[in-house]
């Protein structure tokens, strides 16, 4: 409340003028009713007509026709003199008596779908002409006289109006106004985002004078990584499939945590084309624990749950293919956060239906690990803005700069590792054998440590399945960054590595290199880094 509080407000003129008629017959039934005079424009007003309502057109109130293709219609000092005149200043009401111009108590828009234009792949022109000016030059005028004009932007809010509306004898109270206006100018900003952000994608610019990143409110969450911080989730519009666009079929809401290590999951698991075989990939604390490939599901899942048996308790599991009921069997014989797959079978769902606390989330696709896209992260004063790391690598890009060249095998394996390591904090090692990851060293302050802790990691995934010797004999390593000095190099060829993968161009290649030749390996250089912090 403000020292000002104008207190209940009447509705007497109301403006309706929406690109989404969803539930606008209704709205506008119920304002009638209580005698609320309707205004309105164009495609709206005909289906108030056609819904047998009475409604003004806006063109005879500012006596001036809709031109230029609907263009300029609402842009009329009738309009905007209706929504800005303060009630309580004699010169406003003097002025609107002068000039003839009714007080518009109420204003329900929602703007032309632009995200949806762009979302749909619209060319250049379409995505301009989607554009919508009168809409939001009206709803910030509306937003900003909210002492004494509601503003309704959302579909979602006209019930809460006509509550409102109901409880307090056709009037309003300041409070509902000024949470009306806080739900408009979010709006305005949010639209604005996306056209500014959409511009500087199409004329190719990385880094325009001013960025603005907007969302809608997906849910507020239970709290944030930690109990003491409260945090809410929100959908940046786009459809790229995924955490943000998933249908939850069972399980209590996600958390912070959950909805994070989820995303990391399911953007590392569509690396893996269906195409090519089956993969799963099961990540905890944002980090990979194991990932696999599989000749079903199924077998994906037990190889990358062999890899680190205890850290997969808790997890997050990603799929590449829809669940069936088979892996559903698997996953169910230990606790598991979320699921998350393209689609699941109905005998999966209802297998995995009696784990309540599990959730299950379907996507109907995989990511594009290969889409442009952005990324950003806040820092004190200020965000960083890079692209996505759409990054791949294929054989032909790899250069064998050792004396040995990897077999075909290797060469698989290290492709595989490579893939993964691209998915691990940094300092990221990765070791893998036939397809599965069989040790992972992650964000650790030296390259050396992560090769330790990886080799370590795979010594315990010998004990825990009961093998022989540690798997990372014979298997491939990769490394997210060049390998400053030979240590970590050599770190990996005493775990029992075979080959290495990793980008090169440290001052000390040269002794890099000639380390691997010493120790037998074979060794390709990428040319590219994946750090991930």
């Amino acid at each position: 409340m403000t020292d000002q509080d104008p207190g209940l407000q009447p509705l007497r003129r109301a403006l309706l003028s929406v690109s989404d008629k969803s539930g606008l017959v209704e709205l506008a039934e119920a304002l009638a009713e209580r005698g609320i005079e309707l205004l309105s424009t164009g495609g709206t007003a005909k289906a108030l007509r056609d819904a047998g309502l009475d409604v003004m057109d806006v063109s005879e109130v500012t006596r001036f026709p809709e031109m230029m293709d609907g263009r300029v219609k609402t842009l009329h000092p009738k309009v905007h003199g209706g929504l800005l005149a303060l009630r309580n200043d004699d010169g406003h009401v003097a002025s609107m008596l002068e000039h003839d111009i009714p007080a518009i108590d109420l204003l329900v828009v929602n703007l032309y779908p632009f995200e949806a234009t762009v979302a749909k792949g619209a060319d250049y022109d379409t995505c301009i002409e989607n554009i919508d000016i009168g809409g939001p030059a009206m709803i910030r005028a509306a937003a900003k006289n909210h002492a004494f004009v509601n503003v309704v932007t959302d579909v979602e809010d006209y019930a809460g109006l006509l509550a409102e509306l109901e409880e307090n004898g056709a009037r309003t109270t300041y409070a509902f106004r000024q949470r009306l206006a806080l739900t408009a100018y979010s709006r305005t900003a949010a639209y604005d985002a996306a056209v500014s952000g959409w511009m500087a994608g199409a004329l190719e610019d990385p880094a325009p004078r001013r960025r603005a990143f907007a969302g809608e409110l997906a849910q507020t969450l239970r709290y944030g990584e930690n109990p003491h911080q409260s945090a809410a989730f929100y959908r940046d519009g786009s459809s790229r499939p995924g955490v943000a666009t998933a249908r939850q079929l069972q399980g209590k809401e996600l958390s912070y945590n959950n909805i994070n290590d989820t995303d990391a999951a399911f953007e590392l698991v569509s690396e893996f084309r269906p195409e090519d075989g089956p993969a799963v990939a099961i990540i905890k604390h944002a980090n990979p624990c194991g990932v696999a490939r599989g000749a079903t599901l199924a077998e994906a899942y037990g190889r990358a749950f062999d890899c680190d048996r205890t850290s997969a308790f808790g997890g997050i599991i990603a799929l590449n293919g829809a669940l069936d009921v088979a892996t559903a069997e698997e996953i169910s014989k230990i606790f598991t956060e979320v699921i998350i797959a393209p689609g699941a079978d109905d005998a999966a769902v209802e297998l995995l239906a009696k784990k309540k606390n599990l959730r299950l989330l379907l996507t109907d696709g995989l990511a594009d690990p290969a889409a442009p896209g952005v990324a950003w992260r806040q820092v004190s004063g200020g965000l960083l803005v890079q692209d996505r790391d759409s990054g791949r690598i294929t054989a032909e890009d790899l250069k064998v700069v050792t004396r040995r060249a990897p077999s075909d095998q290797e060469l698989k394996d290290l492709l595989f590792a490579w893939t993964v390591a691209k998915h691990v904090k940094s300092n990221a090692i990765v070791y893998v054998k036939d397809g599965a990851t069989v040790g992972v060293g992650a964000g650790q302050m030296s390259r050396v440590d992560s090769s330790t802790i990886a080799a370590l990691k795979a010594r315990r995934m010998a004990e825990e399945v009961g093998l022989s010797e540690t798997p990372a004999k014979g298997s491939v390593v990769a490394s997210d960054a060049f390998f400053p000095f030979a240590d970590g190099l050599l770190a990996a060829a005493e775990a029992g590595a075979t080959a290495v993968i990793q980008p090169g161009g440290s001052m000390r290649d040269d002794e890099v290199i000639a380390a691997a030749d010493e120790a037998g390996l074979a060794m390709v250089l990428t040319g590219m880094r994946h750090f991930r912090h």
